[in-house]
């Protein structure tokens, strides 16, 4: 009989041969929309995103990728989709992780975004909720834990 320690030993060795960590990065995620140009001008004025690609590939279709400051993922707006079809304002609960919820609620205000009150659940996470023009709904989160992803050091 092989001791316990032994097989785990040549088991951990069989795994790391066998399989490789798959990598995925969430990069877009769609917003449906019923006027792209409020949603852009609300998302770029307001939200502070930068406008990466506005194309119209020909009369009837329109892609508009948009992305937040210091984001890896953006945000699709489009028209003349038919495959990509969706209800204006369906889609819920998307989050923008931020480092100092306060000044992130007070800028947006600023702005003229109607954010929530903020609320503090379990382990100090902080959240501020607010909706794009056609009610897609957002929070802002703050996670203590965090914060040193939004540090200005090596930068």
């Amino acid at each position: 009989m092989i001791p316990v320690q032994e097989a785990w030993k040549w088991f951990a060795h069989e795994l790391e041969g066998e399989e490789k960590e798959m990598k995925m990065k969430l990069e877009l995620v769609q917003i449906p929309v019923t006027d792209i140009d409020r949603a852009k001008s609300f998302y770029v004025e307001k939200m502070g995103f930068d406008a990466d690609v506005d194309v119209r590939p020909n009369d009837t279709m329109r892609i508009v990728q948009l992305t937040a400051p210091g984001s890896a993922c953006s945000i699709g707006l489009w028209a003349g989709l038919s495959n990509m079809v969706m209800q204006p304002g369906s889609v819920k609960g998307l989050h923008l992780v931020v480092g100092d919820i306060k000044a992130a609620r007070e800028e947006l205000i600023g702005r003229g975004v109607l954010v929530g009150q903020i609320e503090e659940h379990d382990q100090g996470v902080k959240y501020a909720a607010f909706s794009d023009p056609d009610g897609n709904s957002w929070t802002l989160q703050e996670m203590p834990w965090r914060a040193s992803d939004f540090s200005d050091e090596g930068t």
